[in-house]
């Protein structure tokens, strides 16, 4: 897929944001994804890495609140020189209910069904403290239990039972989860996320392939010999794997530290550890 030049700070809509969420939800990848939005990949792992991979929780609203169709069945109402109670009455609501509404935004006059809509959405919003930030021993005791390795899960459950008569000692695992993976929430540190047992720093789709996960007995780079590190020594190799594009053909790359001699190697039937290892015999 060519790179897009044109999206470098572009800022999704609203609606590409739902699209984004719903495909990656899906196990859709973030390139078949871009592709299908219309912009980069980067735009997309940004947008990932601002949410931490969780989609933004709906509102649903009370059915006592006035919805936007009501209130342009009021505002009609008001143009066709109605009053409150027959509006009232064909809208199913109390009297008092439709002129609180017209009090509330602007006077009969000055009445607009979207203005009004846009003011309650306003009024509905709660910039609520989340209660890892507010409850000091609470944080602690969860920040305590991370680091000891167990799982929001676990915590979640652990709590009842460790202060059974103290109501403020709760907490969901999704708020936990909330709390490590979205850090403009504020509460707990970004550095707990290495403590989950996946090592995860964004919430994964369900839908989406899981890969193999780390390699078992793996040794670090950084603990290989001095005498392999400084090249002073021949006969210590390293290898690589060169993949084409889209992943479909693949070329081993065998390397002599000292000597810098290079042994390429064939992989035409795949590119896994068997196939490697067939390779370097031939």
């Amino acid at each position: 897929m060519h790179r897009r030049r044109g999206d470098l700070g572009r800022r999704l809509s609203e609606g590409e944001r739902r699209e984004i969420q719903q495909r990656v939800m899906t196990g859709a990848t973030h390139a078949a994804v871009a592709q299908a939005v219309g912009c980069s990949t980067k735009t997309i792992q940004r947008w990932f890495v601002a949410t931490g991979g969780l989609p933004p929780r709906s509102r649903p609203r009370s059915p006592l609140r006035l919805s936007l169709p009501e209130r342009e069945e009021i505002s009609r109402g008001l143009q066709a020189g109605d009053s409150r109670r027959v509006s009232a009455r064909r809208l199913g609501r109390a009297a008092s209910t439709v002129s609180r509404e017209i009090a509330g935004n602007g006077s009969a006059p000055g009445y607009r069904a979207w203005r009004a809509e846009r003011r309650a959405l306003r009024r509905e919003r709660r910039p609520k403290v989340p209660k890892l930030a507010r409850c000091p021993r609470l944080r602690a005791e969860v920040e305590r239990l991370l680091g000891q390795r167990w799982s929001p899960q676990q915590i979640a459950h652990r709590l009842p039972l460790a202060y059974p008569a103290d109501g403020e000692m709760r907490v969901s695992h999704e708020t936990i989860y909330r709390s490590l993976f979205l850090q403009a929430r504020g509460a707990l540190r970004r550095d707990l996320t290495a403590c989950l047992r996946t090592g995860r720093t964004q919430r994964r789709a369900r839908g989406r392939p899981t890969r193999t996960g780390r390699l078992r007995d793996m040794v670090l780079i950084a603990q290989r010999p001095a005498q392999a590190a400084d090249r002073a020594v021949p006969g210590h190799w390293e290898g690589d794997l060169l993949l084409g594009q889209a992943g479909r053909s693949a070329i081993g790359s065998v390397v002599e530290r000292r000597s810098r001699y290079v042994l390429l190697l064939r992989l035409p039937a795949g590119r896994t550890a068997a196939h490697v290892r067939r390779a370097l015999a031939c």
